[in-house]
């Protein structure tokens, strides 16, 4: 999403691309007592700011409540061919000013990021589209990377002849990744977990073949608009200059007076019985996924639930999955847990790969911890390892420019408080063993959970 292109550089770009390059690389930051400065602009952006000027540098991250949540359900994967088509291609810049006038095909595109060493992305999750920007933040190149992103985003050509050509591409990855296991195993696993809402919608050669360029456009006018857009800023800006950046990057998208509400998206639906899926396929191993729908980021258990699961199976070797699984039967080389929260319950999940004869056995292991775990907590001992673990671990969590970025905007789309970093291991210490379990048996439901294994063999 943030590469830059090599196409055509320049020496003074050569040069630009590898100072940005060590910079991004920069470590020893002390981040988590640093201020998010945030306002909201006349448009309605609302705009969340860190400033650090050790190095000279600006990330940027746009987020707008258009992600794949809202594809039509015949249409799925709308929004993220969406943002890999801008990319394509640009319209001619309406009032014929700026660095960039002319149209711009997709070659022109990417020479003109490479000769500035900077770099743009747009991307699609669940719940948000995303559009990112990273430059160094001398003012001469930063404003040329702004007009840049800014004419990318507002004016995108999607030309049909470079959308029939990906959707050729993206189908043949389709049908080649439909040949793996672990392929075939996510997409029963989240239409069994997510039913009919559309964090389980799967993307298709036929939902593609009913997405014309037409749609592409469609969306993006109805997408774009700065009173819904969350703006996430690190680097060597002050206040005055971010306020300034974040006009200039959304100065073409459309304004309207307020701000309507976009239709509301229904919540995932609990499972109501257990379900099984064994599936045969080909394989060298078994692919094993266990779960069920688990809680939204805004729940008010999130440090319990970040905390049970690192002690259930998201601590890597030292979790009660792997000790279970792997070191005492030897049934799989890795096991995990993990949660998925969003706008909406994102999964839970327990994953794992084992002999395909050993599958039956391993998933009566991997619930077996899982029901236990559930009905009795942690240990003292395995709460105290795992707080250690997670509070000695913060410090890599916001060592970077770009990490940094990434926990500004989750505390921006989410709407965490301001002194979220500051307090974040202050919450994890304060998690107790009883909060875990009544968390953990509030969310969790084994005996309603889906199982699918694909792979195994015939009992």
């Amino acid at each position: 999403m943030f590469l830059i292109s090599s196409l055509s550089m320049t020496a003074g770009a050569l040069r630009r691309s590898a100072l940005l390059l060590a910079c991004w690389g920069a470590v020893g930051w002390a981040h988590a007592s640093l201020p998010i400065q945030h306002w909201t602009q006349p448009s309605g952006a609302r705009v969340y700011l860190v400033e650090s000027h050790a190095i000279p540098m600006v990330d940027v991250q746009i987020d707008i409540d258009a992600g794949s949540r809202r594809d039509p359900a015949a249409q799925a994967g709308l929004a993220s061919v969406m943002t890999g088509q801008m990319a394509n291609g640009t319209r001619a810049e309406p009032q014929g000013q700026g660095p960039y006038p002319k149209a711009m095909d997709e070659n022109q595109i990417g020479e003109a990021w490479a000769d500035l060493g900077a770099s743009f992305g747009a991307s699609a999750g669940s719940d948000r589209m995303s559009f990112g920007l990273r430059s160094l933040s001398y003012p001469d190149l930063l404003s040329k990377a702004a007009a840049l992103a800014a004419r990318q985003m507002a004016h995108p050509a999607f030309p049909e002849a470079m959308w029939l050509r990906d959707r050729e591409r993206i189908n043949a990855s389709i049908r080649e990744s439909l040949t793996k296991p672990g392929t075939v195993v996510q997409h029963r696993f989240a239409e069994a977990v997510y039913g009919v809402h559309p964090y389980g919608y799967r993307v298709t050669p036929e939902s593609l073949s009913r997405i014309a360029a037409q749609d592409l456009k469609n969306l993006h006018a109805q997408a774009l608009r700065a009173c819904r857009a969350t703006v996430s800023v690190v680097g060597a800006l002050t206040r005055a200059q971010a306020d300034d950046l974040v006009q200039r990057l959304l100065a073409q998208w459309p304004r309207e007076s307020g701000c309507p509400s976009l239709p509301p998206v229904p919540e995932v639906a609990p499972l109501a019985a257990a379900q099984t899926l064994n599936l045969p396929f080909d394989s060298a191993q078994a692919h094993v996924l266990i779960g069920q729908p688990g809680y939204k980021r805004t729940d008010p258990d999130f440090f319990a639930l970040l905390v049970g699961n690192h002690i259930l199976g998201g601590g890597g070797f030292v979790s009660r999955l792997t000790e279970q699984v792997r070191e005492k039967r030897g049934l799989s080389y890795s096991v995990y847990s993990a949660f998925a929260p969003g706008l909406h319950a994102g999964a839970f999940t327990v994953g794992l790969q084992t002999r395909p004869d050993q599958a039956t056995q391993a998933v009566a292991v991997a619930q077996e911890v899982v029901q236990d775990f559930v009905r009795q907590g942690p240990t003292e001992a395995e709460l105290q390892a795992a707080k250690s673990n997670l509070v000695g671990g913060f410090a890599l969590r916001i060592d970077s420019n770009r990490k940094l970025l990434d926990n500004v905007a989750n505390i921006a789309w989410n709407r965490l408080p301001l002194d979220y970093l500051s307090h974040w291991t202050r919450q994890i210490e304060r998690v107790s063993a009883a909060d875990v379990q009544r968390a953990m048996g509030r969310v969790l439901q084994p005996e309603r959970m889906v199982t699918v294994v694909v792979g195994a063999s015939a009992p």
